[in-house]
């Protein structure tokens, strides 16, 4: 993104100040092919006047418009914008050439001395505003199609992303370990207890179902997520039972916002696998979601101690990370660390829009 930004910078810095020396140089062959006679120094000094204040003003322009944030408004909401844009930097050309002109005493001809102030503005207005118009028209146009071409391209990346992703995804949340573990602990409750076996088929049933749905989306309520969530934890503790030990703590007003689907999951299930499973004794799993600083915040925190062979090599976190990026922009981000002595805490925060 960084790289991204610079490489705009630059090539707007380029067309600024290549724009401005061919303007410069299309006065000097127009005067020249139309024969007009000036004396020494008048017509270097116009345009070297046109150049610098038609530079300035269309660079501060640049920056207004940014400030304002007109570029991320739609076309139909920004031309008011730009039509202000286009009068207020064409009559400030007008003034500041205007202003100049006279302190320099760089009129064409003598007559143009005896018109009013209004009148030689509105002369320079009227026959510069054609360039001024054009090069603000340009950097509007620019502007939109990137933008354009790059949401397509985020969109495509997105696309593909996702289909290179079904597979493994499937493979990597409902893998055939977690399929066979279950079964085998419902198998043992049959004859134990039939009505837990019977929860527990219609849980790996949900699960089953829920992940083929989800995966066909973008995005899903994170209310969606926790409804997976609580089956695949549920079949969980049937296997760890009390080694396995879960609190939830999910702000009501996030219920409704959208997160990539199984990604909280994945990160359940690496908190499980990487984190209880190993130790004898077992441990504990937190999930948490709330609202802060205008962003979304999603933690999953576990007992355990952080491997960073496992950051390094496992799927999941790549693959959640990457697919953050796409959905919601580089402000969004996961990170993982050794919170405290035995506790490890996976963080996702994402912009709310």
């Amino acid at each position: 993104m960084i790289n991204l930004l610079q490489s705009r910078e630059r090539l707007y810095w380029l067309l600024q100040i290549s724009g401005w020396i061919l303007f410069g140089a299309l006065t000097v062959l127009f005067a020249n092919v139309f024969n007009v006679q000036l004396a020494p120094g008048v017509l270097e000094g116009r345009i070297l006047i046109f150049c610098l204040i038609g530079f300035l003003l269309t660079h501060l322009t640049r920056l207004a418009i940014k400030r304002l944030g007109l570029l991320q408004l739609p076309l139909e909401k920004a031309w008011p914008g730009i039509l202000i844009s286009v009068l207020v930097c064409n009559g400030l050309y007008a003034l500041f050439t205007i202003l100049t002109l006279e302190y320099f005493n760089l009129f064409l001809t003598p007559e143009a001395y005896s018109l009013s102030f209004f009148q030689k503005w509105l002369a320079v207005f009227l026959d510069n505003g054609l360039f001024i118009l054009s090069w603000l028209l340009l950097y509007f146009f620019f502007h939109y199609y990137y933008d354009n071409r790059q949401r397509q391209l985020d969109t495509l990346k997105l696309e593909s992303a996702v289909r290179e992703l079904e597979l493994k995804t499937l493979k990597a949340h409902i893998n055939p370990h977690f399929i066979f573990n279950s079964l085998n602990s419902i198998r043992a409750l049959v004859d134990l207890n039939p009505e837990r076996a019977r929860r527990a088929i219609t849980e790996l049933s949900n699960l089953l179902r829920s992940s083929m749905q989800t995966e066909k989306s973008q995005l899903v309520p994170l209310r969606q997520e926790m409804d997976i969530i609580r089956d695949y934890l549920a079949l969980e503790s049937i296997r760890f039972e009390s080694r396995l030990r879960v609190e939830l703590d999910i702000a009501e007003d996030t219920l409704d916002l959208p997160v990539p689907p199984m990604m909280v999951q994945t990160l359940v299930e690496n908190a499980i696998k990487h984190g209880i499973n190993t130790r004898m004794d077992g441990g504990w799993v937190r999930i948490y979601s709330f609202k802060r600083e205008g962003a979304h915040v999603l933690e999953v925190a576990n007992s355990g101690y952080l491997n960073s062979a496992v950051i390094t090599a496992g799927f999941g976190l790549s693959s959640t990370q990457n697919r953050l990026q796409i959905l919601f922009g580089a402000t969004a981000r996961l990170f993982i660390r050794q919170q405290e002595k035995d506790v490890v805490l996976c963080s996702v925060t994402i912009p709310l829009q």
